[in-house]
């Protein structure tokens, strides 16, 4: 007596499918969308604050004030006048921290510097005790 295992010679309803059932995963797919569409409108409800606008002052310059401009590569100058070191800068701003009104001291950073560069500049006027420090910027194109 003799007995077959394996499947019929011609019988091709056991063989093995090769590809992946997308329904349910369609259907856990519009589940979530449907959930998400339901509860992004109670997300997007925020506190209601008055922002500030947005102005822009030219600035005056007067001949109290200092401007510092610091370059790409992180020369600094006073007016014009090249700074040989954070030290020195820092002496210079003491000297004009004590002044009655203290003068504003007006900070240009070039574009293309590194951020350091000006943050030194700016703890350095924190260090002497100014306490007006504005930073000068190019104005946006008119019209857009």
């Amino acid at each position: 007596m003799a007995m077959n295992v394996g499947p019929a010679e011609g019988d091709d309803e056991d063989e093995v499918v090769s590809t992946i059932n997308t329904t349910p995963l369609v259907d856990v797919m519009l589940v979530l969308l449907i959930i998400f569409l339901i509860t992004i409108p109670v997300v997007t409800h925020t506190v209601k604050v008055q922002l500030p606008k947005d102005t822009n002052q030219p600035t005056q310059t007067k001949p109290e004030n200092v401007i510092i401009a610091v370059t790409d590569d992180g020369s600094t100058y006073w007016n014009a006048i090249p700074i040989k070191s954070n030290a020195d800068l820092l002496a210079r701003l003491e000297k004009f921290a004590v002044l009655k009104p203290q003068p504003e001291v007006h900070i240009r950073g070039d574009a293309r510097g590194r951020y350091e560069f000006v943050g030194k500049v700016v703890t350095d006027c924190q260090r002497a005790g100014i306490f007006k420090v504005g930073f000068i910027t190019e104005p946006p194109p008119k019209g857009g």
